[in-house]
């Protein structure tokens, strides 16, 4: 069988004040879409922030393509993980262009300028997400939507093989939320693995094929869409009673009374 693009092996994620919780065996491969629902403190960002190597596990480990991430080095997983935070602190004024370009790092060398197809790349994902006409536009100008584009289109032009996006569709219109999901099952179809932590049950039940609940108490479970997405698990997931209907093929939730 073909080695997942990441795997956890007795991951407990290490969430302040909470005692050790389930650990993990998740297996993400080629092809997939996970969705990661819970509620505001259940450890949804410490999870993803945890498999990028950004934050320490309490125990337990991470793989990528089979290999600990302690054994990678830091530009070569670069190659292999992509990140899109849910909020961002820029560290330095740039333009839309230069933050793009920033995707194509890891495929350099140490003090090697951008070539020609780095450019072409980096042009081509921010035309993927409508910001390309923005691309000498400061950073700083840009509404949170449009922030949140230029995000998602550099790490689009750093080719990762697994996608860790946190709130993907934060910040953006509905006509954007709908393009982001449908860029991400696009990348998911051509071999890459994608793991989202989202809200919106909705999008979730239209785009995401596996489906991991994580409960405030440190418990989860996870699995397949359609046995995962049903209102008795995820009312009792969120403390609120849910409700069920189909349109067009795909389940719509609704809060219940």
């Amino acid at each position: 069988m073909e080695t997942p693009l990441l795997h956890t092996r007795q991951l407990v994620i290490d969430v302040p004040g909470r005692a050790d919780g389930r650990a993990l065996d998740l297996t993400v491969r080629a092809g997939e879409v996970w969705g990661v629902l819970g509620p505001n403190g259940a450890g949804k960002t410490t999870l993803l922030h945890t498999l990028a190597g950004l934050r320490q596990a309490r125990s337990g480990d991470v793989l990528v393509r089979g290999t600990p991430l302690s054994s990678w080095r830091r530009r070569a997983l670069a190659r292999e993980l992509a990140v899109v935070f849910q909020e961002r602190q820029e560290g330095f004024p740039a333009t839309v262009m230069e933050t793009a370009l920033i995707g194509r790092h890891p495929w350099l060398s140490p003090w090697q300028l951008e070539g020609a197809e780095d450019i072409a790349l980096a042009r081509a994902a921010l035309s993927k997400l409508s910001v390309a006409h923005l691309q000498a536009r400061s950073l700083a100008t840009l509404s949170g939507g449009e922030r949140q584009r230029v995000a998602i289109a550099t790490a689009l032009a750093q080719a990762p093989s697994v996608w860790l996006a946190d709130e993907p569709t934060n910040h953006l219109d509905l006509h954007h939320q709908v393009a982001v999901m449908a860029l991400l099952a696009e990348q998911a179809a051509a071999g890459c693995g994608v793991l989202m932590c989202l809200h919106d049950l909705n999008l979730a039940a239209r785009w995401c094929d596996h489906i991991l609940l994580l409960y405030p108490d440190g418990e989860a479970c996870f699995g397949p869409a359609d046995t995962m997405l049903v209102p008795e698990a995820l009312s009792r997931l969120y403390g609120q009673p849910l409700l069920v209907t189909e349109i067009d093929g795909t389940r719509v939730f609704v809060p219940g009374r």
